[in-house]
């Protein structure tokens, strides 16, 4: 429909849907200072005229139509003129209220709610780190209602073309909470990013953490053992080999959680995936360690800190670089010596809940919560066991040294509640 067939105003919604562009941008008059403008590429758009408290005039954009459709932008174009009747400078107002719906605000305010619910700090320092490397720079300074399903999804392709299909997962589920939250608040109506999970790419089948089984684990202790790096990052290592613990608790490990005297660590349910508190007998070899790594870092806080205030503790990949720099980069990982452990233990006949017990994985209900305790005597043994049997298979393992690691083991193989 061409502008010179309008016959009334407002505007009708036939009207609105219909106006064709011509050679160059046009505003038609809706009434009350409220005007559709129509771009000559086809897209259309509400503009408000009012006067500031200057005298002058100026434009102010209530959003894209058919977004915004005639009668919200009606009620919005009323409430701003009576605004600015009252002497209220619209220009100033509207950046202030774009300020307070940015989304980067909005993300703001989500993530101090996770932070004073107590997330773990692995969590928290993850949603800090892609939010501010891969959210904020696509969409950070959008207000809120300006933003796309299309800008979302952009976000999300592009996490996936990276191969970080289970991050791209995290940050959908990220952005999609920070629009609920808004909208909760009234800074917005709409969550563009509520159905995304419709088109994700589908993930590649999970493989597991690189890992070494126990023939490959003479050579690698004998690497290990002539590691150059410095103290603070080969102790961090060692307490992942020997303790079989995410390298996210190592590395992010307090001194008041040790008790060395007592050869235990607890890490408090805040830190531990499963928000459980979770104890963790240590070894004679790890003791020595951490107590010989005291007289280093033992006058601050962290068991192992890093470089400056922006990294107070080691950072994810140091673990990772240690084991890489001494020729096992792709063969091993500090997450996948978990996978080592349990599979060595498992294989010479210690119970498969002591296991479990010590990789801190789910058991439902009361058990779960009575069976860390219950079984921290027998979990002592067996890891004591298992450093053991590293020194054992780093220096060549006799056949006697064989036989009475075997018979170590005898009586573990059933429940572990037995015999207490």
């Amino acid at each position: 429909m061409k502008r010179s067939q309008i016959k009334r105003r407002p505007l009708a919604d036939t009207v609105l849907a219909s106006l064709e562009p011509e050679s160059s941008d046009y505003r038609e008059l809706d009434g009350n200072g409220l005007y559709l403008q129509v771009r000559k590429n086809g897209s259309k758009s509400w503009n408000l005229r009012y006067k500031r408290p200057t005298g002058k005039w100026a434009w102010m954009g209530l959003g894209s139509f058919p977004r915004v459709s005639g009668k919200a932008a009606r009620k919005e174009a009323q409430r701003l003129n009576a605004m600015a009747a009252d002497g209220v400078d619209l220009r100033v107002y509207k950046a202030s209220v774009q300020e307070q719906h940015l989304f980067e605000t909005a993300a703001e305010d989500w993530y101090q709610t996770k932070l004073a619910a107590g997330r773990s700090p692995g969590t928290t320092d993850q949603m800090r780190r892609y939010l501010d490397s891969d959210i904020f720079p696509a969409i950070g300074k959008k207000t809120l209602s300006s933003i796309t399903r299309a800008d979302c999804a952009k976000i999300q392709e592009k996490l996936e073309v990276r191969g970080a299909h289970n991050i791209a997962k995290k940050v959908r589920s990220w952005i999609n909470q920070i629009f609920s939250r808004a909208i909760g608040q009234g800074k917005c109506e709409l969550n563009p990013a509520s159905e995304l999970r419709h088109i994700a790419a589908e993930a590649p089948k999970t493989k597991p953490y690189p890992h070494l089984l126990e023939p490959e684990l003479p050579a690698f202790l004998q690497a290990f053992r002539h590691s150059t790096s410095r103290i603070i990052s080969r102790t961090a290592a060692w307490l992942v080999l020997r303790t079989a613990s995410r390298p996210g608790m190592v590395r992010l490990s307090k001194w008041s959680e040790f008790d060395l005297d007592e050869a235990l660590w607890s890490i408090p349910a805040a830190k531990m995936k499963m928000r459980r508190d979770h104890l963790v007998p240590l070894s004679r070899q790890s003791v020595d360690d951490l107590r010989s790594l005291y007289e280093i870092t033992g006058r601050g806080e962290w068991v192992f800190p890093g470089n400056g205030p922006k990294n107070p503790t080691l950072s994810e990949n140091t673990i990772n670089k240690v084991i890489a720099m001494v020729g096992y980069k792709s063969k091993l990982v500090g997450h996948g010596s978990r996978h080592t452990a349990s599979t060595l233990l498992r294989e010479h006949g210690w119970h498969r809940d002591l296991v479990e017990a010590q990789l801190a994985h789910k058991e439902e209900g009361v058990a779960g919560v009575y069976n860390q305790a219950a079984y921290l005597t027998k979990r002592r043994k067996m890891m004591q066991w298992y450093s053991d049997y590293l020194d054992a298979l780093e220096t060549g393992m006799t056949a006697e040294q064989r036989e009475q690691f075997a018979s170590q083991v005898i009586g573990m193989a059933v429940a572990p509640d037995s015999g207490f």
